[in-house]
């Protein structure tokens, strides 16, 4: 307001015969502003003006407070003015909850007529849950484009703060923008984006991906030596075995294999060894001539093998397969020839094969459960697939893929996963791997009605956390950092003497070991020997001192004890 007051001398007055000398008066420069003479008319209604020389003259406090008045009068124009030029529905209350204004945009949000609402309760127009300068006036609660709908048919983004005098709540004051339009041409979007991406699916069908890797997300160490790995092993047609966790994705990584190497019209033939009744196995892989048994098509039927004839056959969950399939595979790939079922011309096996499994095959082979000859037979090279909880850099990509997925499929406007949500999914250590996110990030999205990602979305497994398997993810993820930031300066050190390795593996153990799926308390024995034996490193270079330890590596003492306890240090 003081820059709307006019300059002191331009209220100077000099009829000084019609004052009244009996008056205590006062003298101030020419100088002084309006605003600071204001204060000074507490004993007279007039002031003197005097510089050096003789007197000026004086103000009278009636001119001051009509240029006062003038001044706020514009002020308030101004501000009314730029509110509605804004173009918001805007509210503000008073400390009574009474509404002080009302812009046109809000007429229209809330269909109330300024006249009905100022200077009215606002608890009488609107239960306090729905207003939000009502929650801001109570709580103090200041929020940012916030999402909700005040009507059914209207979408809008809230801005709320309280007003404050003095370090007290006088009032709160909360703009809203209509967004319905743009909602509904984004859902629109949505829904052609969707459209264009089934025809995009129905394209890719007659003109495969270029790229080899585009369905793999991920740009973490481990990730990039498993592409290195692939680039390598897709110069040979070498049987492969793949080696991961359920839900890993060991399958996209069998066609990125298949892809690098065979043209676009080789058949990628993919068979779930654990999903086949082990009466029906023979017939589905190998396949049957005409009358080879009751029930039989009468034409006979081509096996997997024929049909991935100049391609790839790719074998998920090898482990399944029965022992007596086992040593007729054993043939194919040592003969590169079969006999399908009632069949007496061998027929040649023009393919490779991959083989994946999650198990642990050298186990089976003890238990006599999984041939010997045959696992070494298909584990000529072998790709180490990581699990989730090694690579967590990849978990925003992966989320923001699936999320742009599951947003078109479903039709919802999501934006992003807020970071308290995304910290719950980073803490989180993922047995089930890729699929699990997959899996929970269409829960979020089929959840998500608003545009809203909330943490009681989530299953009850990744919010259940106790403070304890807090302390403790905390403490894998720093070992697993300083674990891959040794192991990264020892390759960089070491590039120049050696070959690079054939197999992408997870740590530095000897590539035999690799071969060997480490899972269930296998892996969880060979990670707590690989953690004990860096916590004893990291403490004999604090010189023993835990405190120092736990400062290092950014976590509690309480964290480092538990876990040396756990560990048996």
């Amino acid at each position: 307001m003081k820059h709307l007051l006019p300059e002191l001398m331009s209220l100077l007055r000099t009829d000084m015969d019609v004052l009244d000398t009996d008056l205590p008066t006062l003298t101030i420069p020419s100088s002084t502003s309006l605003v600071d003479a204001f204060c000074l008319f507490d004993t007279s209604s007039y002031l003197f003006i005097q510089d050096d020389g003789p007197l000026l003259g004086y103000i009278a406090v009636s001119d001051v407070l009509h240029a006062m008045m003038h001044a706020h009068r514009l002020i308030e124009a101004y501000f009314e003015t730029t509110l509605e030029t804004a173009g918001s529905a805007l509210t503000l209350i008073n400390e009574d909850a009474k509404v002080a204004y009302w812009t046109t945009g809000a007429e229209h949000v809330f269909s109330i007529s300024k006249n009905d609402i100022i200077g009215q309760p606002a608890a009488d127009f609107f239960p306090p849950d729905r207003l939000q300068s009502l929650k801001t006036l109570y709580t103090g609660e200041t929020v940012y484009r916030k999402q909700h709908q005040p009507r059914p048919d209207l979408f809008a983004l809230i801005n709320a703060r309280p007003v404050q005098l003095d370090g007290h709540i006088v009032g709160a004051v909360a703009a809203e923008v209509d967004i319905t339009t743009e909602i509904r041409l984004h859902q629109e979007l949505l829904h052609m984006t969707s459209k264009v991406q089934h025809l995009e699916k129905a394209v890719a069908r007659l003109r495969p991906e270029l790229d080899p890797f585009a369905r793999i997300k991920g740009s973490s160490l481990v990730i990039k030596q498993c592409m290195d790995t692939i680039r390598k092993i897709s110069t040979t047609s070498a049987t492969v075995l793949i080696l991961g966790e359920s839900g890993t994705g060991k399958e996209l990584f069998a066609k990125a294999i298949h892809d690098l190497r065979e043209l676009q019209t080789a058949p990628f033939i993919a068979i779930n060894c654990g999903a086949i009744p082990a009466s029906l196995f023979e017939s589905e892989l190998f396949g049957y001539e005409k009358g080879a048994f009751s029930g039989a098509d009468p034409k006979g039927k081509k096996g997997k093998i024929e049909l991935a004839e100049g391609g790839t056959l790719f074998l998920d969950e090898i482990g399944e397969m029965p022992l007596e399939l086992q040593v007729k595979l054993l043939r194919v790939l040592q003969e590169k020839s079969y006999f399908p079922v009632g069949g007496t011309r061998m027929k040649q096996a023009d393919c490779r094969i991959i083989a994946a499994t999650n198990q642990n095959l050298r186990s089976m082979i003890a238990r006599n459960q999984f041939r010997e000859d045959l696992y070494y037979r298909l584990n000529v090279i072998n790709l180490v697939i990581p699990p989730l909880r090694v690579r967590k850099e990849d978990l925003y990509e992966l989320t923001q893929t699936f999320l742009q997925e599951f947003s078109l499929l479903y039709n919802r406007h999501i934006e992003l996963v807020p970071p308290e949500v995304f910290k719950l999914l980073f803490q989180y250590d993922w047995p089930g791997n890729v699929r699990e996110l997959r899996n929970v990030i269409e829960r979020l999205t089929i959840l998500t009605t608003d545009g809203e990602v909330k943490r009681e979305y989530l299953p009850d497994t990744l919010t259940s956390l106790t403070i304890q398997e807090q302390s403790e993810i905390q403490l894998t993820s720093v070992i697993h950092s300083h674990a891959n930031n040794e192991y990264q300066q020892r390759q960089d050190s070491a590039g120049a003497e050696q070959e690079p390795r054939t197999v992408a593996n997870v740590d530095e153990s000897d590539p035999s070991d690799d071969s060997e799926l480490v899972s269930g308390v296998t892996y969880q024995q060979k990670l707590d020997t690989y953690e004990a034996q860096l916590l004893i490193q990291y403490l004999k270079a604090a010189s023993g001192n835990k405190r120092t330890l736990a400062k290092q590596l950014g976590i509690s003492r309480a964290t480092l004890y538990n876990r040396m306890k756990r560990l048996g240090l």
